[in-house]
């Protein structure tokens, strides 16, 4: 799965068309440890790049997630509401948290790819 787009924040989005699939990446679900609680964004609701839309709570912190991309939240993955660990099993897969009708499909470029994002985690590490 090398076609994400990752942000600074540690979130992750696949383009699929004019929608982004969106979640944490599993640095972010690795460094929060076992994720026990997702507030998702609202269906319907429009969202700006970089702004709070839902929250991930583990054991040992919680976490805002923000929108890597502007638009509307499509979608919501209502499975992870009742079965957060999946966040922590498969965050670039099933643990997915929500989708957005791009608005403005450019913003995709301003984002890292997967070298770019290994590396700034590396960085992190250290």
């Amino acid at each position: 799965m090398a076609n994400e787009r990752y942000t600074q924040e540690h979130e992750w989005v696949r383009v699929e068309g004019d929608v982004a699939i969106c979640g944490i990446s599993d640095f972010a679900q690795t460094q929060l440890g076992d994720v026990v609680f997702v507030e998702l964004p609202e269906v319907g609701g429009v969202v700006a790049k970089d702004a709070e839309v839902a929250v991930v709570e583990s054991v040992k912190a919680a976490s805002d997630v923000y929108a890597p991309v502007s638009g509307e939240v499509i979608e919501v993955n209502e499975a992870i509401v009742d079965d957060p660990e999946t966040v922590n099993r498969d965050a670039l897969g099933e643990g997915w948290l929500f989708k957005i009708k791009l608005s403005d499909p450019g913003e995709i470029d301003d984002l890292m790819d997967e070298t770019a994002y290994d590396e700034f985690v590396a960085g992190e590490e250290e």
